[in-house]
């Protein structure tokens, strides 16, 4: 954003390359400590932040994978908008829905246990949009698997 303000760019710049997402570090950092197995078939989505924004998308998962037990499925349309961005959804909320219904089922269509996505917009929309179907798939943010993976934690602690 700064890129072309002389006086900011290189401030931004040195701040910008010490800035990471966290599943991006436990990526980089690898496993350190044992991973429990996690039987479980999760559906992962690429934050937009980090897709979009920061143009990760290989680390995140590839973070996932590495837990033993864990199988990810692919959600069809990955670039398709939830319908959250930002305030999407409550500036223009019915086609929000849309997209939010659209997301969902694409979700849905996996047959996973578990949707794990590191975007809390993502969290609410989908969560808004499984209470609208009556369907209760739980959602959890990266760093809730891999803390369940490390300490041990039963999978149920993910998906009730």
């Amino acid at each position: 954003m700064l890129r072309d303000d002389p006086t900011q760019a290189g401030r931004a710049q040195d701040f910008a390359a010490k800035v990471s997402d966290a599943s991006e570090l436990v990526h980089r950092l690898g496993p350190a400590a044992v991973r429990h197995p996690l039987p479980l078939v999760a559906a992962y989505h690429d934050p937009c932040h980090l897709a979009h924004g920061q143009r990760i998308r290989a680390a995140p998962g590839e973070a996932l994978r590495a837990i033993p037990g864990l199988t990810l499925r692919e959600i069809r349309e990955p670039e398709i908008c939830c319908g959250s961005a930002g305030i999407y959804n409550l500036i223009e909320p019915e086609p929000a829905a849309w997209l939010g219904k659209r997301k969902t089922l694409n979700v849905l269509e996996t047959g996973a246990e578990l949707l794990v996505t590191g975007n809390a917009g993502r969290l609410l929309q989908i969560r808004a949009s499984l209470d609208r179907m009556r369907n209760q798939l739980p959602l959890a943010h990266p760093m809730q698997v891999f803390d369940a993976a490390l300490s041990g934690d039963p999978v149920t602690t993910l998906t009730r």
